[in-house]
């Protein structure tokens, strides 16, 4: 490889498209290694875009006064991100959420990093670590076998694992809005955000039946792998109890029914997955059924009788390392200090916790390869809380995927109400970023 960059990034996801575009604002010539593009495939890409979003095209909650992960939201705005610009170009309605046109918006990230001077896109599968010069390795949880087995190798630990599934997505005009009807939990957002499925409690229980029952794909040799909760798949779910679904993703709190004046006793929410509102995501319905039995059971749910889908529901496995056991506070791996690693592949979870630590990787090595110290962002802030939970806080043999969350940051002292203690965490959060930042 002709030494024609600064700094070599093996991976073209959010984290890695991030840590790109801080680099080469920053003024550092980037390689930019992405496989998807060079005939390379992975289990859940459908697309050689830079940035692709596999599952929900949802970056959650964008409220920056009482969520964790809204505050990180406004933190990444802030630090100049350009996965949170390339959001807010190709945003879709969402309610008080951040959903995006999953096509336009890695379509936008490929573009704007294609057209940097200081970044070089090459497509190519990388299978060994590099044996010095600095490097972020950002490969997400699908992490292709040989690099899988280099970063085992370097590290001497093995590789922990977990299973993560995809909701299916649907066509709109199969959809009857004459059963199924729009609006937000609450009349949040826009008040008519989500296209919503009605049950009774008899159709419930008759669907929750169907999905214990329904054929399931099965992966002998990933046994002994665990389900990440944040992405569990609604059978597993429902395996739990009967009322599981109803408490979860299928609450039908905050909903009228127009056919009845009242809150259903379990509905079905659909989000929006695209800028025309043709495709629509179904919420929560990460599936590992098979195919057959998506279309089968999926069917059942009033207003969906007729659906065609767009993409089914799947499952993949999903790998990290012991972070807190194998980095420093900087994302460095101790054993080899020129690889930093970034994203999921830390143990962070979520597209834009994965994002987040990619922008903080990028301006780490940005200041070392300045000859400046860089101080990690505060604890007290969404950026720093997630990065210190990934690096140190977290205990390294029960280590599992995490989204942010307040619990990351040090408490608010004393007795306060709940609504007000979230408020109490944002505003500290922005004026410890801001002193940083000043710093």
């Amino acid at each position: 490889m002709t030494n024609t960059h600064d700094i070599h990034i093996i991976g073209g996801g959010l984290a890695g498209s991030e840590a790109a575009w801080q680099l080469a604002e920053a003024g550092l010539r980037v390689r930019l290694s992405e496989m998807r593009g060079s005939g390379e495939r992975t289990p859940a890409h459908q697309t050689d875009d830079l940035a692709e979003l596999v599952c929900s095209n949802s970056f959650r909650s964008d409220d920056a006064d009482s969520n964790a992960v809204g505050l990180l939201h406004q933190e990444m705005r802030a630090l100049g991100s350009i996965i949170m610009a390339m959001g807010d170009v190709h945003k879709v309605p969402a309610g008080s959420a951040l959903a995006v046109d999953r096509d336009g918006f890695a379509a936008g990230v490929t573009a704007r990093l294609a057209q940097h001077p200081n970044i070089t896109v090459v497509r190519e599968r990388i299978d060994t670590l590099p044996a010095s010069g600095p490097t972020i390795i950002a490969t997400g949880p699908l992490t292709a076998p040989g690099l899988a087995d280099a970063i085992g190798a370097a590290t001497g630990k093995d590789q922990l694992a977990f299973f993560d599934a995809i909701a299916p997505i649907v066509h709109a005009e199969s959809i009857d809005m004459d059963i199924a009807w729009k609006q937000s939990r609450w009349n949040k957002g826009e008040g008519s955000d989500y296209i919503n499925c009605a049950m009774d409690r008899e159709q419930y229980e008759a669907f929750h039946a169907a999905l214990m029952a329904g054929e399931k794909t099965e992966f002998r040799e990933w046994e002994n792998v665990p389900y990440f909760d944040g992405c569990m798949p609604i059978e597993v779910m429902a395996e739990r109890g009967l009322d599981t679904l109803r408490f979860g993703p299928m609450k039908g709190v905050g909903l009228d029914d127009p056919r009845t004046g009242r809150w259903p006793y379990a509905a079905v929410q659909l989000r929006q997955d695209n800028a025309t509102g043709t495709l629509w995501n179904m919420v929560g319905f990460q599936t590992k059924l098979k195919y057959a039995e998506q279309v089968r059971i999926f069917r059942t749910i009033p207003g969906l009788e007729n659906a065609e889908f767009a993409r089914l529901g799947g499952l993949h496995r999903n790998t990290f390392i012991r972070s807190p056991e194998l980095l420093d506070a900087t994302l460095r791996l101790k054993s080899a200090p020129h690889i930093r690693f970034a994203g999921q592949i830390t143990g962070c979870e979520g597209y834009v916790e994965s994002a987040a630590i990619g922008l903080i990787a990028g301006r780490f090595w940005a200041a070392e390869l300045a000859g400046r110290a860089m101080t990690p962002p505060p604890v007290e802030t969404a950026l720093g809380a997630l990065l210190g939970h990934i690096t140190g806080n977290a205990r390294a043999e029960s280590y599992q995927p995490m989204n942010v969350n307040f619990g990351l940051m040090p408490p608010i002292p004393g007795r306060t109400k709940k609504a007000d203690r979230k408020r109490m965490y944002t505003d500290r959060a922005r004026v410890a970023l801001g002193e940083w930042l000043a710093a």
